[in-house]
């Protein structure tokens, strides 16, 4: 079970392009190489899975519990040569003062060498503390090698090289200089996501190319491979990657049902072990646009997740078949859970600075999009007596989840439903989240598929019982 941990000193020092790169050059050379991303995120790892082949999973403390973290990572490595964890912010960054949920210390619970990425735009010799700090700084931690980025040529590639090597036994893995740097699109939740981007395969090759020329593959496989297997016992669901038509299909008729998923460029962002986990419960996930179908497949249930429908919002309005279909789906009662953009996209209308579009007009409030941030980070969400889906006698009484939204809702209904109170985060107006009319759910939260919150089981449930006219 070959790993490695990608991280840097600081956050948007070129994690997230290093990775894509060896991923798809070590797919290329032949590996099967499993991608991991640190944190709650949706927009790296669609980048991420795009260059590796398959679904990037996510692995997260605020939502997992420690053995869920390393069996989760196990299981990914079933199917696997090598496993390759992107970091968040840098390496020791944590809110907790103990560093408790840094990278370091996923790093050292996962027991896999760290690669350190360091932007040294405009540094020479003040590189040296630098890594001697980082070396010195966590004893427990295993820094196997170090990548330079942003040089800025040869002649500063020469004079760092030698500062590494007289100061540290650090092997130097790479130089990434500045001026041959391929740019991913950003926007106001980071990276544009590669379902976007039309240019999505081509940059992708393109920084494959570069890491390539400028990073020393066989240097890292050995370092990868070095590391002693993992005595973990791996998540038996599967990663959200492997076929899973027999889960689906061993289902009785009555238990079966067909759930309609908005998959386009407005939204995207579905964890890939959430998705494995509906079709284990027993949904078919039947794929639609809301920017190009006409109306809405046949189906049981909708599940409109995330992404950015501000940045398709006249393309969203024009296709008014679609928003009346899935309007008059809700008002009949049809079950649906929608997040974040998806909550957005059944508002009655849009707006972005000047412009404003209708949009589903299934819940009576337009929503703004704003410069800041009206939600980010983790949140906690307790469940309501009135929450609408099937309850387990096992649910976990707090919901840890996360958000991450420049939009709000102008004016909420003062006679909305809701099935969350907020114990921290922002939802819908700052107490309360998870919107209820008839059979929808709507909120901001983004909800995972660990730590005792099986949401796609009861949705799923839901969705079935709806159907029997329960």
């Amino acid at each position: 079970m070959s790993r490695l941990y990608i991280s840097a000193t600081h956050k948007s020092s070129g994690k997230t392009t290093l990775t894509i790169g060896l991923c798809r050059e070590l797919t290329r050379l032949g590996h099967r190489v499993q991608p991991f991303k640190k944190g709650p995120d949706y927009i790296d790892p669609l980048w991420l899975g795009q260059a590796a082949g398959r679904p990037c999973l996510n692995l997260d403390f605020n939502t997992m519990d420690l053995a869920e973290i390393r069996s989760t990572f196990a299981g990914g490595l079933i199917e696997a040569d090598l496993g390759l964890i992107e970091g968040n912010v840098g390496l020791f960054d944590a809110v907790d003062l103990n560093g408790s949920n840094s990278n370091a210390e996923m790093a050292k619970l996962l027991n896999a060498p760290v690669i350190l990425l360091v932007d040294v735009q405009g540094m020479s010799r003040g590189l040296a503390p630098i890594l001697l700090g980082y070396l010195a700084f966590d004893p427990e931690l295993t820094i196997a090698g170090v990548i330079l980025n942003k040089v800025g040529g040869s002649r500063h590639e020469t004079n760092l090289r030698r500062v590494v090597e007289h100061y540290t036994d650090l092997p130097l893995l790479g130089a990434i200089h500045r001026e041959s740097r391929p740019w991913i699109e950003e926007r106001h939740l980071g990276l544009m996501p590669s379902t976007e981007s039309r240019e999505a395969e081509a940059q992708i090759e393109a920084i494959r190319d570069l890491i390539a020329s400028q990073v020393d593959i066989e240097r890292l496989l050995g370092i990868a491979g070095a590391m002693p297997p993992l005595t973990t016992v791996p998540k038996l669901v599967s990663p959200g990657w492997r076929a899973t038509d027999a889960a689906v299909g061993s289902r009785t008729e009555a238990e079966r049902v067909r759930i309609g998923i908005a998959r386009d460029e407005a939204f995207g962002f579905y964890y890939p072990d959430d998705l494995e986990a509906l079709r284990a419960a027993g949904a078919e996930l039947v794929p639609f646009s809301p920017i190009r179908d006409p109306s809405l497949p046949r189906v049981d249930g909708l599940f409109i997740g995330g992404g950015f429908p501000e940045c398709r919002m006249q393309e969203l309005a024009a296709n008014t078949g679609m928003r009346a279909a899935v309007k008059a789906f809700i008002e009949a009662g049809g079950p649906v859970y929608a997040e974040c953009g998806g909550l957005m996209y059944l508002c009655r209308g849009l707006r972005w600075g000047e412009d404003y579009v209708p949009l589903c007009g299934v819940l009576a409030a337009d929503v703004a999009m704003h410069e800041r941030p009206q939600g980010r980070g983790y949140i906690r969400l307790r469940e309501l007596p009135v929450f609408p889906w099937p309850r387990p006698a096992d649910q976990a009484e707090e919901i840890r989840a996360h958000e991450f939204h420049h939009s709000a809702i102008v004016e909420p209904d003062p006679q909305w439903v809701y099935g969350y109170e907020v114990l921290r985060g922002s939802g819908v107006d700052g107490q309360h989240d998870g919107i209820i009319y008839k059979n929808l759910v709507a909120s901001y939260a983004h909800l995972r598929h660990v730590g005792g919150v099986n949401w796609p089981a009861r949705f799923v449930a839901q969705v079935r019982r709806c159907r029997q006219g329960e």
